[in-house]
């Protein structure tokens, strides 16, 4: 078993002392119930899945070589100066 400290609000302490009292038990006892009962209700979640993790976003990457950008741009031009 292992010992353990917490800290309690004072009327806290004093209830489950009190409440302790009377059904004869340890506090000790009683806080272990309690925290049987509560884990019992809240039960453990399961961990996520291994091997998943948020996808990631490769942002401000060129899609387009930078070469093939200037000769599109300049293409570009060249229509609207002919239409334009």
């Amino acid at each position: 078993m292992t010992r353990t400290q917490i800290q309690l609000p004072d009327e806290l302490y004093h209830r489950a002392k009190r409440f302790a009292e009377q059904r004869e038990l340890s506090l000790a006892e009683i806080t272990r119930r309690g925290l049987e009962l509560f884990l019992a209700r809240f039960p453990e979640v399961p961990p996520p899945k291994a091997g998943w993790s948020l996808p990631k976003v490769r942002a401000g990457e060129l899609k387009v070589p930078l070469e093939k950008l200037r000769d599109i741009a300049s293409k570009e031009e060249e229509a609207r100066a002919f239409h334009g």
